[in-house]
């Protein structure tokens, strides 16, 4: 994703100098025009002050130990952008620890995926109003349009916290979207196409949305969905989400359901499941299947 918008930059005619501690990336942003560097310490020198330094990275201790690294070779008025999905929290108590060298840090949750680099990213920005604006170049070329699908929402962690609700959001929709289309797969008396139906309500419905168009994509290329685990992964904004609907007391039901079925996903051993199962046979004498 990293690689991707450092092309879009390019192609809007800013500088950019990647680091990456990989070989190939670096090699790969030089051929499409950029420098690289092999080192923080090599990149912080190629770049003019006041300098920007751009991180996507895995959040957590990378991002940790990347701010920490970055931090003493950096100068007063540089600035720092976390572009990852870091927790809020997180990004708050950098932000001060950046401070006293007085380095800005702007949090910049970002969305877009593999399609950004054509369609544009949006970004939802957190940080000083003086220092996003001086930015605005750099988010007006990866954002859609200069005037669309960016802003800044906030304060230092604002954007990445719009971001885990973006994110717990997104879990809903998606759960939505299978639970509805696997209803349909079961009605076999009418032997539904569902990649049809999905194009049908890519127009005109009230559901369609660019998940929709890519779930068509998917049952185009793989009806049947042959070869694909039903096992569904969380990266951490959903739970951080849920986390934060328990802590201000907003009923969020749907957005926890999901995430709950993931967890029910990635349980190939189901204890509850087979306790149930256990339970049933007790009372009512069902029939218990055997592994």
């Amino acid at each position: 994703m990293g690689a991707n918008m450092a092309q879009r930059l390019m192609r809007g005619g800013h500088r950019v100098v990647g680091f990456d501690p990989a070989e190939a990336p670096r090699k790969g942003i030089e051929e499409q025009g950029g420098q690289s560097a092999a080192t923080l310490e090599a990149l912080v020198a190629k770049l003019k002050a006041p300098r920007t330094v751009w991180l996507m990275v895995p959040a957590g201790a990378v991002t940790d130990s990347t701010v920490a690294a970055l931090t003493p070779l950096l100068s007063p008025g540089d600035t720092i952008i976390d572009g990852g999905n870091s927790n809020y929290r997180d990004t708050q108590r950098r932000a001060k620890a950046v401070a006293q060298r007085q380095i800005h840090y702007v949090d910049s949750g970002t969305s877009g995926g593999v399609w950004g680099l054509k369609e544009g990213y949006s970004l939802m920005i957190g940080g000083e109003e003086a220092v996003v604006e001086r930015l605005r170049p750099i988010f007006e070329t990866l954002a859609p349009a200069p005037g669309q699908g960016w802003g800044r929402v906030g304060a230092v962690g604002s954007g990445h916290y719009t971001k885990m609700i973006h994110n717990g959001i997104e879990y809903g929709l998606m759960q939505a979207y299978a639970e509805g289309f696997s209803i349909l797969k079961h009605k076999s008396e009418f032997e539904l196409d569902l990649h049809q139906i999905a194009e049908i309500w890519r127009f005109g419905s009230v559901v369609r949305s660019w998940l929709l168009d890519l779930t068509a994509d998917a049952l185009e290329k793989n009806p049947t969905l042959k070869g694909i685990a039903p096992y569904v992964a969380d990266s951490g904004e959903g739970r951080w989400t849920a986390a934060e609907a328990i802590e201000l007391g907003v009923p969020a039901y749907v957005i926890t359901s999901s995430l709950f079925a993931r967890f029910g996903s990635q349980d190939d051993d189901s204890f509850s499941d087979k306790l149930l199962a256990a339970m049933r046979n007790q009372f009512g004498g069902h029939a218990i299947k055997s592994e």
